[in-house]
């Protein structure tokens, strides 16, 4: 019998149609780098994950947030990932565990991990002056007095120039606009330096240039103040390597890291995928966020020009998750290596001396839990957190190799305690600890 192997037009369009669907089954069911399991799998108990199930869906109930995302990593894989909410003023879209989210300061560790990539290439060292690079930087000055009526100010000289670790580590006596101490907002108001927050409009170069002839709040290595310095390490990879810094993140974090939904301003097939900014004006009421301090909340849906690497990124929880695995991988994520193990070292180590942040220290973008955190709650020392202003935040845990993500999007708001609940409900259902016991 002789079979016919000719294409015919009704074979082609059938083997047409056979291809889109296996293509399509392919993604649907292709497996994630940071695979799903059960929680027994790896030490943690299904029923004890399910009371963030109550605690979240209270908060949502008493309209203390409108929506969450929750995620939960230990040991490289997905023990929980949920949607909690609503995306809508009027209740009717439920909060995607797929939703993308502003993740203002989260931006900060990611744009300091580049940093470390272009460290690791010998193109500068952590205790180069950043006058080096950005000529603008030299000689700085420091504030003397300010005059808040009129903000004329004097100044006297630093006694040193700022390096790129006092960049890295928040020493470097730079401020933050509008959500900072009373003398930078004044002085960063006057000169037209935008926090970055909600601010697509400007170009990185232009704001550089004038921030550099700003005065600092205090010496250089002195104290850690809270700034725009992730913004000033942006620009600076910006001038190493001629490139953007979106441009730059994309080729050698995001894409080999496979951290698809994380850009500073959203591509059109992700715009619908934004999570709702929301407010709390007044307490218990919730709101859509308005304009708010000369950032308004749909930022990210521009085509912005303003990289701020200190807190304009957007991303999902997975993909964050995704970053802070790499970090305890010691660099790697599904056989991609963006640094090298002594370098995550550096991040994930003091860095500050005898500074203290609350009861943390500081590395090179994250912050670090000491025996006093510990000793307050249930983390591990040594563990990386921070958070962002809208309501994200995040911590990875080396001696657990667990993560716990919690993604919200409302400012101004009142839950304030949530994180923290956060925290206690994700280690409370651990039931096999990584921790080594000492013999007794």
């Amino acid at each position: 019998m002789r079979i016919d192997f000719r294409l015919t037009p009704r074979r082609s369009l059938l083997l047409f149609l056979l291809m889109v669907v296996g293509v399509a089954l392919f993604y649907l069911f292709r497996q994630k780098p940071l695979p799903e399991a059960s929680a027994e799998s790896i030490g943690m108990s299904t029923v004890r994950l399910a009371r963030i199930d109550t605690v979240l869906q209270q908060y949502v109930n008493r309209q203390k947030i409108p929506g969450a995302v929750a995620l939960v990593v230990r040991n490289g894989k997905i023990v929980y990932h949920k949607g909690f909410g609503y995306n809508t003023l009027e209740k009717n879209a439920p909060l995607s565990r797929n939703a993308i989210f502003r993740i203002a300061s989260q931006s900060k560790a990611i744009v300091s991990a580049a940093v470390l990539i272009l460290y690791e290439e010998g193109k500068f060292l952590l205790d180069d002056p950043i006058s080096n690079y950005i000529p603008a930087f030299r000689n700085p000055k420091v504030m003397d007095n300010l005059n808040l009526a009129d903000t004329t100010f004097t100044t006297v000289p630093a006694r040193r120039e700022i390096t790129i670790r006092d960049l890295l580590t928040h020493t470097s006596g730079i401020g933050y606009a509008q959500i900072g101490f009373n003398n930078a907002i004044a002085i960063y108001a006057k000169h037209g330096i935008p926090s970055g927050i909600g601010t697509p409009h400007y170009q990185l170069s232009e704001v550089m240039g004038k921030l550099a002839t700003l005065p600092l709040m205090h010496q250089p290595g002195e104290r850690f103040t809270y700034g725009l310095n992730t913004d000033v390490l942006g620009y600076l990879i910006e001038v190493v390597t001629g490139k953007p810094l979106d441009e730059f993140l994309r080729e050698r974090v995001f894409d080999p890291l496979g951290m698809e939904d994380t850009q500073f301003y959203l591509s059109p097939d992700k715009a619908p995928r934004l999570a709702t900014l929301f407010a709390e004006y007044e307490e218990g009421e919730t709101s859509v966020a308005q304009n708010w301090k000369d950032y308004y909340p749909d930022f990210p849906l521009e085509k912005g020009t303003y990289f701020s690497g200190g807190a304009g990124l957007t991303a999902t929880a997975y993909d964050y998750a995704v970053f802070l695995q790499t970090i305890l991988n010691g660099g790697e994520f599904n056989g991609n290596r963006i640094l090298a193990p002594a370098t995550v070292r550096l991040m994930t180590t003091n860095q500050i001396g005898e500074i203290n942040l609350t009861n943390k220290k500081f590395g090179l973008g994250f912050a670090i839990a000491t025996e006093k955190e510990a000793a307050k709650g249930p983390v591990s020392v040594g563990t990386l957190d921070w958070s962002g202003i809208y309501g994200t935040t995040y911590w990875a845990d080396p001696q657990e190799r667990l993560i716990g993500i919690l993604m919200i999007q409302k400012y101004p708001a009142s839950y304030g305690d949530l994180g923290e609940k956060f925290k206690v409900l994700v280690y409370q259902a651990i039931t096999q600890t990584n921790e080594k016991e000492e013999s007794l």
